[in-house]
């Protein structure tokens, strides 16, 4: 039986509650001698500030940097809304995502059939919705120089943030956009604003480049990002993989979680580059849902997109595809049954608690596994 080391990060609001689900799951691996899972625990976000005066510690750092994974449940909320800018709790994730590097967001939006009345849009437009979105993570403008707020004077000020991106960038991140299409529809739409951006003009080029180059096997469309999100909620499953910048993959995958009913239910993987000497990569998954700190505490919590990111760690830091499917299977098959917490209730009689829902999933798994 493999082992593998975990960090788990639950972070603030909610977090704590659903990270819970996911040792439950974890625990059921290691009790049927699948896959062993050795879990240390640290903090980030608002409750790392209160006990470090940052938002994520050294220490905590160095422990993500030697997990196999790290799974992360959620950080923020209106406690922390007066602490410097540079120690809020979302410096913590930008600080991961930085020091280990991890250049690749995945955000599938999967429409489950047993959800596709609780989506806001029509059921035929969102049954049977399996998207990829591809967003670069450490580029963009929410990492370039100079990034500043100055004071012009006669109570003026300017604020400033930089959009950059280098070919190499671009190239990375359409490879692993290409190497997913790959194994899906075959199909990546490439998505920029070259109409009013010179960032968006070389992010533009260096796809049609490295399409040709590459990967001419492949279909490569181009849409601008206004348009790519107006297309998302008009006709979602024209799309396959969607490959994206910083800024736009952020709102773009936020459209598309909404498509799904919940963003309860989705799940997304944060990666770095392979190491050549040990085949293994840094590697962060989190839920794409934040604290909700309205309901923090209350025990009505979704933990599916927390256990679907498990399930993502399963299939692409451990290399363990056919229990990564059971994970898909079990939350598929809960929904079926018509298992609901309060976020995803639409026509269900009755919901259950955090805790039910986890133990629905786990009870699930030792169904499925028992065929």
């Amino acid at each position: 039986m493999a082992t593998h080391s975990l960090l788990l990060l639950p972070g603030d609001g909610i977090g704590p509650e659903v990270m819970a689900e996911v040792e439950k799951v974890a625990a059921w691996f290691g009790q049927v001698g699948i896959a062993h899972f050795e879990i240390e625990k640290g903090l980030v976000g608002g409750c790392a500030y209160d006990q470090h005066g940052q938002a994520i510690s050294d220490s905590d750092m160095a422990l993500a940097k030697a997990a196999d994974a790290v799974l992360l449940a959620a950080v923020g909320g209106p406690a922390w809304d007066s602490v410097p800018y540079e120690v809020r709790p979302e410096a913590g994730l930008l600080r991961l995502r930085k020091d280990l590097q991890l250049f690749a967001n995945l955000r599938p939006a999967i429409c489950y059939p047993a959800l596709a009345d609780a989506s806001s849009l029509k059921h035929e437009i969102v049954e049977g919705l399996d998207i990829m979105i591809v967003r670069e993570l450490t580029g963009g403008v929410y990492f370039g120089e100079p990034k500043q707020i100055i004071d012009l004077g006669n109570g003026q000020k300017r604020g400033i943030d930089t959009q950059v991106y280098d070919t190499y960038e671009i190239e990375r991140i359409g490879r692993v956009a290409f190497d997913l299409a790959r194994k899906r529809g075959g199909r990546v739409t490439s998505s920029d604003k070259r109409n009013v951006m010179k960032s968006g003009v070389l992010w533009h080029d260096t796809m049609k480049a490295l399409h040709a180059r590459e990967f001419s096997d492949l279909t490569l469309d181009h849409m601008l990002a206004d348009a790519l999100g107006m297309q998302l909620v008009r006709w979602p499953k024209q799309f396959d993989v969607i490959v994206t910048d910083n800024l736009f993959g952020d709102m773009l995958s936020d459209v598309a979680s909404m498509l799904t009913g919940s963003l309860g239910m989705l799940p997304s993987a944060s990666l770095g580059d392979l190491d050549p000497k040990t085949g293994k990569r840094h590697a962060l998954y989190e839920p794409v849902h934040g604290s909700a700190p309205d309901i923090a505490g209350k025990g009505i919590a979704n933990p599916i997109a927390m256990i679907a990111s498990f399930g993502m760690a399963l299939r692409y830091s451990f290399g363990l595809i056919t229990e990564a499917d059971l994970v898909d299977r079990a939350i598929a098959g809960v929904l079926d049954d018509g298992i609901r917490t309060a976020d995803i209730k639409g026509k269900a009689q009755a919901t259950v608690s955090t805790t039910e829902m986890g133990d629905a999933i786990v009870k699930k798994l030792i169904e499925l596994s028992a065929r």
